[in-house]
């Protein structure tokens, strides 16, 4: 056993773990980041084995709104930069801040169990230590959630997260599964490269243009007063009305929620293919038949190719099964109940950019170590919240019921919890 229990472990050197790394070192907190794969990056790093990256993915919310705290992303980027961008940009916040030399490249953990007021980790290669706390950072989408149907296919189908470019698409007749914005990214592929093309929904959403008056749209409704939801949803709800219209001219089912009560789709160019005829829209499927597949208006198409994209489900597989029940509601999304020492970061859904709430999130924690270790009489109020009641932090949006949005909050309630809780952990921190 390696005895590094001084030490605080962060599992993932993906943009939460790099935050979070980024976060300790400022703080002076001493820690190891264990990363899988041969390079910082987590998701965006193609080359990782665990990389849902496609050719054409690129950021939904603005560089302006986007970036890590205190990191813009560089003036020369476009306003929603490709996967290779940010992937560069990921890598450059590492490089400024000396992160690298923190991480163990090659290092895939296996399991973390609690070891008596400390974690005991044991890696892929049987090499186990002793670590203070864990973060668990290593991000969300990753583990596919595939649908199952009546019937067989006889075709080619794979999950979104093994897609890689529109060349797979050349000269077949496609059918895109799940409305997302990786579904629709992948639909506008399938739109151009494939010979017939398909989107198969079973829901209707709301779909926001990437811009509004020449402003990224996120920078546009974020960059005057901040409306009360009640009156920020019937205002977008009129504006899209007069900037999209009705979507079911072109085919899609009419959303049964408000806007914003679901994960926003940014991305009007599928309207655009839709529009032209470049691809049609179906409702759900009812059997795979073969080479064919029945939908539920009763309409049957031809197809060589399916891809599912469907989502991912939210899954911490290095977790004794022991501690199954740390991830259910974890206070704020960071903090599990009844385990003092482990932390989640990035284990979340919002309607605006990660990386600043990742920044957040390490930066709670961190003030949480130190006030521990400065002042613990100092967290007592803030420790007592996480066994009471969880806060509203859904801005006044009532969200679909839906597994995507068991963890999803609005992103200006939640920064802004967080900024409190920052504030009042650093205050007791500093009172020696």
């Amino acid at each position: 056993m390696d005895d590094r229990s001084s030490r605080y472990c962060i599992i993932g050197a993906g943009p939460s773990g790099l935050a979070t790394a980024r976060a300790f070192a400022v703080a002076g907190i001493v820690f190891d980041v264990l990363e899988r794969h041969g390079d910082v990056g987590g998701i965006w790093n193609a080359e990782g084995r665990k990389s849902p990256m496609y050719e054409s993915a690129h950021f939904i919310s603005s560089k302006t709104l986007s970036a890590f705290d205190g990191f813009p992303m560089p003036k020369g980027y476009p306003d929603y930069p490709g996967w290779q961008l940010i992937l560069d940009y990921i890598r450059a916040f590492a490089n400024e801040h000396d992160l690298s030399r923190h991480v163990e490249f090659g290092a895939d953990v296996e399991r973390i169990v609690p070891d008596q007021g400390a974690w005991h980790v044991r890696l892929s290669n049987g090499e186990e230590r002793r670590y203070r706390g864990i973060i668990a950072a290593g991000g969300r989408n990753w583990n596919p959630i595939m649908p199952e149907y009546t019937g067989d296919f006889t075709g080619k189908s794979y999950h979104s997260f093994h897609y890689e470019s529109a060349e797979e698409f050349r000269g077949k007749r496609v059918l895109i599964v799940g409305g997302g914005n990786s579904g629709c990214d992948i639909a506008c592929d399938a739109a151009i490269s494939a010979s017939r093309a398909y989107i198969s929904l079973r829901r209707g959403y709301h779909f926001l243009p990437k811009h509004i008056f020449g402003k990224p749209t996120d920078v546009f409704f974020r960059s005057g007063p901040e409306p009360p939801a009640w009156l920020a949803q019937p205002l977008l709800a009129f504006l899209l009305r007069l900037l999209v219209g009705d979507l079911t001219r072109y085919g899609l089912p009419r959303p049964d929620h408000k806007v914003l009560a679901s994960h926003p789709i940014m991305n009007t160019q599928l309207l655009h293919y839709l529009a032209h005829g470049d691809i049609a829209a179906k409702p759900d499927i009812r059997e795979l038949r073969g080479d064919r597949v029945l939908f539920a208006d009763g309409s049957e198409e031809k197809i060589d190719v399916i891809v599912y994209a469907t989502g991912y489900a939210s899954a911490i597989p290095f977790l004794d099964k022991s501690l199954a029940e740390v991830t259910h509601k974890p206070f704020l999304n960071i903090f599990p109940r009844n385990h003092r020492d482990l932390f989640f970061v990035g284990h979340f859904e919002t309607d605006g950019g990660a990386y600043p709430v990742v920044s957040k999130q390490a930066k709670l924690i961190a003030a949480l170590i130190r006030a521990r270790d400065s002042n613990p009489e100092g967290t007592a109020a803030f420790e007592r919240k996480q066994l009471g009641s969880p806060p509203d932090l859904s801005g006044g949006i009532r969200y679909v019921q839906s597994p995507r949005h068991s963890n999803y909050v609005q992103f200006e309630a939640y920064g802004h919890y967080l900024d409190a809780a920052i504030r009042e952990l650093e205050k007791a921190g500093n009172r020696e």
